[in-house]
């Protein structure tokens, strides 16, 4: 199934991270694009240094919750922390949209429930897929021209 995946980190070694972060995904699904880096500012939290922010498309025949324990598991592997909401971190990946499913589980939200107001998620996917469709929001050309 199609998954779309956002990657951004901004403490440490970003740019080696993400890299490492692409590699991982890719010795576990398919991975068929992968945006460039973009650097961008970060959004909510604490002050903390600016973000380099991917996209990846891949394909999985993982359930969706095993997608993102794999995610979580990279996260982890890369030194990620969870103690602040919006602070800064070594890695962060988030399952944004996985094929047509639907979830308002607490432990799963696709689409990813922010995703159509967040252009470091946007702007990176609309590079490799310009002609996406985020579920229940629309295409994101549409959706980035509606940003600040």
């Amino acid at each position: 199934m199609k998954a779309i995946v956002a990657l951004g980190a901004n403490i440490g070694s970003p740019t080696e991270q993400l890299d490492i972060a692409v590699a991982l995904l890719k010795e576990s699904t398919d991975v068929i694009a992968v945006s460039d880096y973009f650097s961008t500012k970060p959004v909510g939290g604490p002050d903390q240094p600016d973000y380099l922010n991917a996209v990846c498309i891949l394909n999985s025949e993982l359930p969706a919750t095993q997608l993102l324990s794999l995610l979580h598991g990279i996260e982890k592997s890369l030194g990620r922390e969870r103690s602040e909401r919006w602070g800064p971190r070594t890695i962060d990946l988030d399952l944004i949209q996985y094929g047509g499913l639907l979830s308002s589980a607490d432990e799963l939200q696709l689409p990813h429930p922010r995703a159509h107001e967040r252009r470091f998620v946007l702007e990176p996917w609309a590079q490799i897929e310009p002609d996406a469709i985020l579920l229940t929001h629309g295409r994101i050309s549409e959706l980035l021209e509606q940003l600040p």
